[in-house]
């Protein structure tokens, strides 16, 4: 019994030696605010993150912690990667209000249309000319937008603005409650997870989301009605961001930082365009599926919708020029850097 029990320790000690042997240099954690089976988990984060480990070489390790596991709220996660809590995240730019000022021109109505994987690329080329300033004490691995806001209702059919004043709607972003001011109805601000409840218990008449979270949160069990614009024109979109805490990114071998870079690029994120655009169309199918009604607006109602936006980008490039930044020229590069990419 005792040369077993001799055996079976050493045998033990050989897998932990073994173990030990081919553990990663660089081990990270990444952190964010939606469950394992949101796209963004399961066919964006998990991806990217075994792409820089195959990049590595076994070098690097990252271990994803969804839906808030290691504390916190998701307002705090910009400032958890900041203060080095946690070495990544994954996090929505307008949870911090006026945080991001520049990278807000390509979540407005008339920037963002229809194309995810343009308007990812955009944000690329506007980066290192545009954006980077705002982004201190993380390096960014990469920004992305989603397909875009749809208007998602519980019991209101809308194809005016008309139909919904005085409605109370969650919105994402800053840029969002603008949108829903200009449209004649009431902002409510909450992070993405707390939107069932608020739609089951009538603390929100609806909300400005995309499709894509749709079929995470069973919104089609909450809803009974989704609007978006003619050819799927959206009402602006919402910016996200993977980051690395900067003094962790600072202490990487350049070989490391490579293989970061390297899952990072412009195929990766036209395909993070694509993921999004994937998922949107089939959280509008469950959708219907479920019996809710899609309301594609005609051209003409789009229009109107247009019109009565308008002034949410004045309203923006006002604010943003009592901070020193050309609001107006910025529009005008993004916009332009959206229809290039859109082009090609």
């Amino acid at each position: 019994m005792s040369n077993i029990k001799n055996a079976i320790l050493g045998t033990a000690l050989f897998v932990l030696g073994a173990s030990s042997a081919v553990a990663a240099d660089y081990e990270f954690k990444l952190h964010h605010f939606l469950g394992e089976k949101a796209p963004a988990h399961s066919k964006m984060l998990a991806p990217w993150a075994k792409q820089v480990e195959e990049n590595s070489g076994g070098k690097v390790a990252i271990e994803i912690y969804p839906a808030m596991t290691l504390g916190g709220r998701p307002p705090e996660l910009i400032n958890q990667v900041r203060d080095g809590v946690v070495d990544l995240v994954w996090t929505v730019n307008g949870y911090t209000p006026g945080l991001f000022p520049r990278s807000e021109v390509f979540e407005l109505p008339g920037v963002h249309k229809n194309d995810t994987a343009a308007t990812n690329l955009a944000l690329m080329d506007l980066y290192e000319s545009d954006l980077k300033d705002e982004y201190k004490g993380v390096e960014v691995m990469f920004l992305h937008v989603h397909a875009g806001q749809g208007i998602h209702m519980t019991d209101t059919e809308v194809r005016s603005p008309a139909d919904l004043e005085g409605k109370k709607m969650r919105i994402p972003t800053r840029t969002g409650a603008w949108v829903i001011e200009a449209l004649g109805a009431s902002p409510v601000a909450m992070p993405v997870p707390e939107l069932p409840p608020a739609l089951q218990k009538g603390v929100i008449d609806g909300a400005l989301i995309p499709w894509e979270i749709i079929p995470p949160l069973k919104i089609q069990e909450q809803t009974e009605y989704q609007i978006e614009g003619a050819d799927k024109e959206r009402f602006g979109t919402t910016v996200f961001q993977v980051s690395m805490n900067k003094d962790r990114w600072e202490s990487l071998p350049d070989d490391v930082k490579q293989a970061f870079r390297d899952a990072s690029g412009k195929d990766w994120v036209k395909q993070v365009g694509d993921i999004w655009a994937g998922a949107d169309d089939f959280g509008i199918g469950l959708a219907t599926k479920a019996g809710n009604t899609h309301i594609t607006l005609t051209p003409e109602e789009t229009s109107v919708f247009n019109e009565a936006l308008a002034p949410v980008v004045d309203r923006w490039v006002e604010e943003v020029s009592e901070k020193g930044i050309d609001g107006g020229a910025l529009v005008d590069k993004a916009k332009a850097a959206v229809a290039k990419n859109a082009s090609n």
